[in-house]
């Protein structure tokens, strides 16, 4: 009698825990393609150990940012459960020049709470202001096929700081790269590190309290990841390398099955991924992970617009009081806002007035990318050419410096800039843009 009633409160138990916290659910899937074309496939749906974490009150994403973003619907009804909007490497990829010759295929991952019935997950693909389905997929959370199988163990996990229950907090997760046996010490030392200078800074530092933050460190064979362009080959337990599409600083990792098995195994809706290493770089996938070294970490600075800066950051309201504009508002702001950090090797810069005003230094170079507009592309030159510097072309809406290109040119891309500001070149943009020149020279003496 005794054992019977034992099962029947356990049963109990799980049923009130299943109800209440649903496991986390994911979609791998295979993204193929190049600059032109993609491809989606299934790789498989994989149950996490763990509940979900999120917010069950916040599960539709009405941001609408990223370049990607997918749905998860009920089957039977149509009823929308989840929505999230994110980048990826592969979008990421295809902006560079080896995707206008080959092709190449990345393992992605979509996170859910996991449904009690089939699903449809939708995933859509930005097209101008809105998204268009490029896959969709139906997801049988009984079904036989759903890899339950526990993945092993990437080590302790590590309370870097809990304020509260996961479902009603932020939960931000550090996940150590490169890291050896002997040296758990050492990243444990390195993400404490690294979450206080998160919250030294604004936003984060008056919302702390609505951040859980966890640790995992999967111990590597060799100490340190991959740097090719030093000749440094590693197989880190998540992959994280250097010199990522050619970019020698730029640090993310391909390996995404690895990543999200091993990030499986602690509450998390954003990753940071610490490289053992004492080279500066890093890098981010907006709503996937960001990268950093926090051994070189001993500088930190910053690339922000003018243009649309928030009201509330330090030294905004009295750059209005004081008939501040342009490079004088943006010097004045850096100032306060380094005041603000209380970093001695705290280094803002912001762009006047806007990320754009660098490519405007040679117009020109967007009618390579855009040949259908070369009209408008002259008009634009015609129009800078008034300017003594790219850095003084204005901040009003009409006239800022992605508004001028957008009106020439009504297909330009944002995520396309990097590839017009290679084109370009690192010495005409210096010699034309004076702040600009003064924030890379500052970096170089910085991070020699």
């Amino acid at each position: 009698m005794k054992r019977i009633a034992a099962v029947v409160i356990s049963s109990l138990l799980f049923c009130a825990f299943s109800a209440g916290a649903p496991r986390t659910l994911r979609v791998d899937y295979y993204h193929t393609g190049n600059a032109h074309e993609e491809w989606f496939s299934l790789d498989r749906v994989v149950l996490e150990p763990l509940e979900w974490p999120g917010n069950p009150h916040h599960a539709i994403d009405e941001t609408h940012l990223g370049n990607y973003m997918f749905e998860v619907r009920e089957r039977s009804s149509g009823k929308l459960l989840y929505s999230r909007g994110f980048n990826s490497v592969f979008g990421e990829w295809k902006t560079t020049e080896e995707a206008l010759h080959a092709n190449r295929t990345f393992s992605e991952s979509l996170r859910f709470p996991g449904p009690e019935t089939p699903v449809e997950v939708s995933l859509k693909e930005r097209a101008g202001d809105d998204f268009r389905e490029v896959w969709k997929a139906v997801v049988d959370p009984r079904d036989q096929f759903v890899d339950r199988s526990r993945h092993p163990s990437p080590g302790p996990l590590m309370e870097l700081q809990r304020m509260g229950d996961p479902a009603g907090k932020v939960d931000l997760l550090v996940l150590g790269d490169g890291y050896t046996a002997a040296e758990r010490g050492k990243f444990e030392k390195d993400a404490r590190r690294f979450m206080e200078l998160l919250f030294a800074a604004s936003p984060f530092r008056e919302h702390r309290s609505e951040f859980n933050v966890w640790g995992l460190c999967p111990v590597a064979e060799e100490s340190g990841v991959s740097r090719p362009s030093s000749g440094i080959y590693r197989r880190s337990p998540v992959g994280a390398s250097y010199d990522t599409f050619g970019t020698e600083r730029y640090i993310l990792t391909t390996e995404n099955r690895a990543l999200r098995d091993v990030a499986s195994f602690a509450p998390n809706e954003f990753i940071e991924i610490l490289v053992n290493g004492e080279t500066y770089g890093g890098g981010g996938i907006f709503n996937q992970f960001a990268t950093g070294d926090i051994t070189a970490a001993d500088v930190l600075t910053t690339l922000v617009d003018l243009y649309g800066l928030p009201a509330q950051f330090p030294g905004h309201e009295e750059t209005k009081a004081r008939g501040l504009a342009g490079a004088e508002k943006a010097a004045h702001i850096e100032s306060a806002w380094k005041t603000d950090m209380k970093h001695p090797n705290f280094y803002p810069y912001i762009q006047v007035h806007e990320f754009e005003a660098l490519i405007l230094t040679r117009p020109s170079t967007l009618s390579e990318f855009y040949p259908e507009h070369a009209a408008g592309v002259e008009q634009l030159r015609k129009e800078c050419a008034s300017f003594h510097t790219p850095e003084d072309i204005n901040e009003v809406k009409a006239t800022s410096p992605s508004h001028r290109i957008l009106a020439r040119i009504p297909t330009y891309r944002k995520i396309d800039g990097f590839r017009h500001l290679q084109e370009i070149g690192l010495p005409e943009l210096k010699a034309h843009c004076p702040r600009f020149k003064a924030w890379v020279e500052q970096c170089e003496r910085c991070f020699r």
